[in-house]
């Protein structure tokens, strides 16, 4: 089958568009044909190797496709039957094929270009506000990078469980009327977070001057969660003095650490987007394969806006 891989760290150009073997599904496992792989971040540093995996290897942390093979002891599917997939535990997804427990697929109604875009962001983006924020009706919300892939289904996915103030952050004033269309109530540039007053909620995935800057604008009680460092900046020191003299919390959360450890709370999540992508506004370009690295590079670049999918 064809398959992108990272041979070796590096840039982009590294990945190669190879001849592998299909993998097999094992026990618990289903074997999907991959129509669409979504690209993120995340797989950005698996070839950057910030995340330390076995080379060569094949990056992809999540999939539509159909229903290729079931492994033993897996019921409730049927081959050829359309499917949203998280890979994120073993990635694989740059692939004709790919491998995944069978507690990490949904079935959809939707076209599979928008599926592809829903099981890595909007299952993050339920789980961070729901299971890690505990939001409660009524409260206020602020998000960074409200125009990327997360940031754009995490506005939404706060509404939908009853925020009522909901902002974001952009680092590129081109990118404020994007932000706006994913249903956040003001949209500013990240530079101005100083004078938008506190928050029940923030989620920052940027890091840097943004980290520091998010804890000066939590509530007292406020819960600031971590899931992400795209700035590239060193890492911010929090001092537990500080927050237990605030009443403040910090939480952090890695989609694939939560799917490795508690894989049938994120199929539930995954099947709860799923559900919810009727109600959710998802801007989805697509690119082919074999142009996995342009689509690394627009990435890296911060150019891009809602989500981009690898046509397989």
């Amino acid at each position: 089958m064809k398959a992108v891989t990272i041979p070796e760290f590096g840039e982009a150009d590294v990945l190669t568009l190879a001849d592998i073997e299909p993998p097999e599904p094992g026990p618990g496992q289903v074997a999907i044909d991959v129509t669409y792989a979504g690209a993120n971040f995340a797989e950005i540093l698996y070839r950057q190797g910030v995340v330390d995996v076995p080379l060569p290897f094949v990056p992809g942390i999540e999939v539509s496709g159909h229903i290729r093979a079931m492994g033993p002891d897996v019921e409730g599917f049927r081959i050829g039957q359309p499917v949203a997939a998280l890979t994120i535990v073993d990635s694989g997804g740059y692939a004709e094929v790919v491998v995944t427990a069978a507690d990490l697929v949904a079935p959809i109604q939707s076209g599979l270009d928008i599926a592809a875009a829903v099981p890595s962001n909007s299952t993050t983006a339920f789980l961070v506000l729901d299971r890690v924020a505990r939001i409660e009706p009524g409260e206020s919300v602020l998000v960074h990078a409200a125009a990327g892939g997360v940031g754009s289904q995490l506005g939404q996915a706060a509404r939908l469980l009853g925020a009522t103030h909901i902002v974001g952050t952009v680092g590129n004033p081109a990118k404020i009327e994007t932000a706006k269309s994913f249903g956040y109530d003001e949209v500013i540039l990240r530079d101005d977070l100083t004078s938008t007053g506190e928050f029940d909620i923030v989620v920052d995935m940027v890091g840097g001057p943004a980290r520091r800057a998010s804890l000066n604008a939590l509530a007292p009680m406020g819960r600031m969660v971590v899931m992400g460092n795209a700035s590239g900046a060193d890492d911010v020191g929090i001092s537990a003095n500080e927050l237990w003299f605030t009443n403040k919390t910090v939480s952090g959360f890695n989609l694939a650490a939560f799917a490795a450890a508690f894989p049938a709370e994120a199929g539930r999540a995954l099947r709860r987007a799923v559900s919810a992508a009727g109600d959710l506004h998802l801007q989805v370009e697509e690119l082919p394969l074999e142009q996995a690295a342009e689509a690394h590079r627009r990435i890296e670049s911060g150019s891009t806006t809602g989500k981009l999918v690898l046509k397989i």
